[in-house]
């Protein structure tokens, strides 16, 4: 099978599409414009500037170790990024970069450990970039949910402290569903995977030219990857935030709403 490569006139021709977004925000009167063209031009930026980077930390011949760097850098950037999405969240960074780094560790711990794939810098970085990427989407939805819930039901939460309840006890209910929130996403997109979407990787390796029964193998192997990623992050995440939202003497720290 032939090998698919757009090139610069078909990335060119591609920006028709950036076009339609353009006219279709002006005919409806949305404003977005501006942030449209912006978007546009950061992402060419930004790629252009990765992918150099990239075949830097891919080629082979480099130590293994700039591959661990870049993924280093990724889990850092996530956790700053969680901060910027979540400022209501008290301290928040630290929490997300344990959550990220555990992610880390057990996804590629299991696909290296279990020789899933190779252990080259090719493989761990995007595998990398796959798990934290999406971990962090969740890390966000789960941490603001736990204290959205003990927020909003504070008067529940202290009425159980009251009646004896340590802290676990009492907020269990509330960040059980904060969890749940956080993790349903990605267990119904897993279930829907094929049906409803073909998944990134999947596409992109048809497109490259690979059959299609390997890229479904490839394909399902990262979608397993993931939802274990994000059950970790969302897990170490509310339970360490939990933690730290009561005192040592079981009370509920003071939680302020989001600035509108």
């Amino acid at each position: 099978m032939a090998e698919t490569e757009i090139g610069w006139p078909g990335l060119a021709a591609s920006l028709v599409l950036v076009a339609v977004a353009l006219g279709l925000s002006r005919l409806q009167g949305l404003r977005l414009e501006g942030p449209i063209l912006w978007a546009s031009l950061r992402a060419a930026i930004q790629l252009v500037l990765v992918g150099w980077a990239l075949r830097l930390v891919l080629d082979p011949g480099q130590p293994l170790v700039w591959a661990f760097a870049w993924v280093l850098a990724m889990v850092v950037f996530a956790a700053s990024t969680v901060r910027r999405r979540a400022p209501e969240v008290p301290s928040v960074f630290g929490l997300a970069l344990v959550a990220t780094a555990a992610v880390g560790v057990v996804s590629l711990g299991a696909v290296f450990g279990l020789g899933i794939f190779p252990l080259e810098g090719r493989t761990l970085v995007p595998l990398a970039g796959m798990m934290i990427g999406n971990s962090m989407t969740s890390t966000v939805v789960a941490a603001r949910r736990v204290v959205g819930e003990l927020r909003d039901k504070r008067a529940e939460v202290e009425a159980r402290l009251a009646l004896g309840h340590p802290w676990p006890v009492a907020a269990r209910p509330y960040v059980r569903e904060a969890l749940r929130t956080a993790l349903i996403p990605q267990v119904e997109s897993t279930k829907s995977v094929g049906l409803v979407f073909l998944p990134g990787a999947m596409t992109g390796l048809i497109l490259a030219g690979v059959d299609a029964a390997d890229a479904v193998v490839v394909q399902l192997a990262i979608m397993y990857l993931i939802l274990g990623s994000v059950a970790t992050s969302v897990t170490v995440i509310g339970v360490g935030l939990t933690r730290r939202l009561f005192t040592p003497d079981h009370r509920l720290v003071r939680l302020e709403r989001p600035a509108a």
